[in-house]
């Protein structure tokens, strides 16, 4: 169960029959062959990252700039610190996703992890963007390292990165599914609670290029917690050692403790004083996001209720629709997927 063996790059004796083709210690010759799948899921999620190409600086952020200096203090210390987090979060991802593809030997979902590993590059991109145009260079610096000296934040970081730190030291099979599984977690509970300020302040008439901006970048993150989504659950009818009831557990323990963390995080960083949320919408937020992360995995849920979106963040779903996400640029055109019914299980 323990083995994990990494690739090798040049690999002429590799098997070219994709019915042996395996996600970790198949015997890969790594040639990208668009026409012999065996994931075929693939196909669709490659097309519909392609045609989410965007770029940064095309959104307008005159209004931002004037909106910055006079937001109310608890939005100006909330946006500060959590795009902040979300830079970590983007850089991290950026840096660790060639280290889960060196042990992927699914040629086609390494071209997934490629496309990915761009996208939270042009993430990271983004959010620079944001600081340099509304922000002076030294308030840039302190936003950008928040992260290195708030402890909230740093605790919140220290989690995600020991687990990524822990592959780099033990490299088996089930410290890679214990990595995958912070991957999603990052994926689809760090990102989504980040995102809804954001749209809170869209909600509040502020910041609005902000708002788009995270608007493009979400429509991104939904298709990368499908992909994991799919790594795991093909992973699991492959390797069920791995997937054994003990193990489960453990998974579901650090949803769970990525959930606490979240829970703690948000009434930290927004509390009762943000116009539009209070700590109590933050938590049965997050319950619910890690209930569903749970379920869709196919393990036992994690807290008892909270099965559907809360009634009074229903604002949040519309905010992060693909299908809804138009803009100016563009030719104004929608710039929504164009296979958007194949993640509407995650939204």
């Amino acid at each position: 169960m323990n083995s994990l063996l990494k690739k090798p790059l040049f690999n002429p004796a590799g098997d070219i029959d994709v019915n042996h083709r395996r996600m970790i210690n198949g015997n890969t010759t790594n040639l990208n062959d668009f026409n012999n799948l065996k994931y075929t899921w693939v196909t669709g999620w490659y097309r519909q990252a392609m045609n989410n190409f965007w770029v940064p600086e095309e959104i307008n952020l005159a209004q931002d700039v004037k909106d910055y200096p006079n937001l109310p203090k608890a939005e100006k210390i909330a946006y500060d610190k959590i795009l902040s987090f979300l830079i970590f979060l983007d850089s991290i991802q950026t840096a660790n996703l060639p280290s889960i593809g060196s042990y992927i030997t699914a040629n086609e979902v390494n071209l997934c992890l490629s496309i990915q590993t761009f996208q939270e590059a042009l993430h990271s991109q983004s959010y620079s963007y944001m600081l340099d145009t509304i922000c002076q260079p030294q308030e840039r610096t302190d936003i950008l390292y928040q992260w290195k000296t708030d402890k909230h934040l740093l605790d919140r970081n220290t989690f995600i990165g020991n687990l990524y730190n822990d592959f780099q030291a033990k490299q088996d099979s089930l410290t890679f599914v214990k990595m995958l599984i912070a991957n999603y977690i990052l994926e689809g509970i760090y990102f989504y609670s980040g995102f809804m300020f954001f749209y809170n302040l869209g909600r509040n008439n502020l910041m609005p290029g902000s708002v788009q901006e995270i608007r493009y970048i979400n429509r991104d993150e939904n298709t990368h917690l499908w992909l994991f989504k799919s790594i795991l659950l093909e992973l699991k009818k492959e390797e069920p050692s791995l997937f054994s009831e003990e193990n489960m557990d453990i998974y579901r323990a650090m949803i769970k403790e990525g959930c606490t963390q979240e829970i703690e995080w948000g009434h930290y960083v927004i509390g009762d004083d943000v116009q539009g949320l209070t700590k109590q919408m933050i938590t049965d937020y997050i319950k619910y996001l890690g209930n569903m992360r749970c379920m869709n995995l196919g393990f036992e849920k994690i807290y008892e209720g909270y099965d559907e979106e809360p009634s009074s963040l229903n604002w949040v779903s519309q905010y992060s629709n693909a299908n809804m996400i138009k803009t100016d640029f563009f030719e104004a055109k929608s710039t929504a997927y164009a296979k958007s019914s194949a993640i509407v299980d995650d939204l």
